[in-house]
């Protein structure tokens, strides 16, 4: 819901998980649910320079660097635990704000997930 709640996202499978894209172009939100036999339900998702490492160095119980995009700067997020799902809506809207355009950027305060 988080997701959608954004200007002009859609939803779609890619690799079998649910994700998400801006214009259903650019992805920004993939769902990890036990990705090859993992122990966690958690997402993937494009993230700020640095902040891969500034949220795994902060707390790597719940951040990770994700297999096949962590070595482009995204993220792993576990929901699993019981997460602050306001510090969730940042970061989602972070990714967003990664592959949208300005004009699409400039919407968000209208639309941003509360």
């Amino acid at each position: 819901m988080l997701c959608l709640a954004l200007p002009e996202v859609t939803e779609r499978a890619s690799h079998g998980a649910p994700s998400f894209f801006v214009r259903d172009k650019k992805q920004f939100v993939s769902v990890d649910d036990h990705h090859h036999g993992v122990d966690h339900l958690a997402f993937w998702c494009a993230a700020p320079l640095g902040a891969q490492q500034e949220l795994i160095a902060a707390n790597p119980e719940q951040f990770f660097r994700p297999p096949y995009v962590g070595h482009r700067g995204w993220l792993g997020v576990r929901i699993d635990r019981d997460p602050d799902w306001a510090e969730i809506a940042e970061i989602v809207t972070d990714a967003y704000r990664q592959v949208a355009s300005k004009a699409l950027i400039a919407r968000l305060a209208d639309t941003a997930p509360a």
